[in-house]
């Protein structure tokens, strides 16, 4: 796959959230990080990249053939790694001590603590992403994922991220779950 294939992919319809700008809004994520290396950073522009090139919002194995995808075209001395951060994506749990995990999932995590109308219009696309869902279905789906991120003792494994962007998360998570209870 090139470029522009996963250029396509991410632009194919029916993606409203997990499309190019997820991938652009990471990669600016990603850039704002200090003290990376260089093979740390492409590792992680790597993951993001393939982290969502399957998606298909009727299947549970998204991220594992996402990752297998990746491991087929990425340098060989990159692919494990890659492959590995791309998976910790379908569950965000990290292991202690796992900066780049933790890096990634903070990345794919961070529109949770974004402003309110960044937030609202990611939970607007999230739902269209899952338009063939039936409402009741839907709200008890999305309420249940929304209130495993809360109950968490931290959403952003990453320091800097959970600093940032944890306070936010837990609030814009707060008062979506009242609007789908409502």
């Amino acid at each position: 796959m090139t470029h522009d294939d996963l250029v396509e992919a991410y632009s194919a319809a029916g993606r409203h959230y997990h499309d190019l700008r997820h991938i652009q809004d990471c990669l600016a994520e990603l850039a704002r990080v200090a003290d990376l290396d260089a093979r740390d950073r492409e590792i992680l522009t790597l993951a993001i990249w393939w982290h969502d090139v399957v998606y298909d919002p009727t299947r549970s194995d998204n991220e594992e053939q996402s990752a297998v995808l990746a491991e087929r075209h990425v340098a060989a001395d990159l692919r494990d790694e890659v492959g590995r951060l791309i998976r910790l994506t379908r569950t965000h749990d990290v292991a202690p001590g796992d900066r780049l995990g933790a890096l990634l999932v903070s990345i794919d995590l961070a529109i949770l603590g974004s402003d309110e109308a960044s937030y609202d219009a990611y939970a607007d696309a999230i739902r269209r992403e899952y338009a063939d869902v039936p409402d009741d279905a839907y709200r008890a789906g999305r309420a249940a994922v929304l209130e495993r991120f809360g109950s968490r003792p931290v959403i952003y494994p990453d320091a800097g991220f959970a600093a940032a962007l944890d306070r936010k998360a837990r609030s814009n998570l707060a008062r979506e779950l009242r609007g789908l209870r409502s």
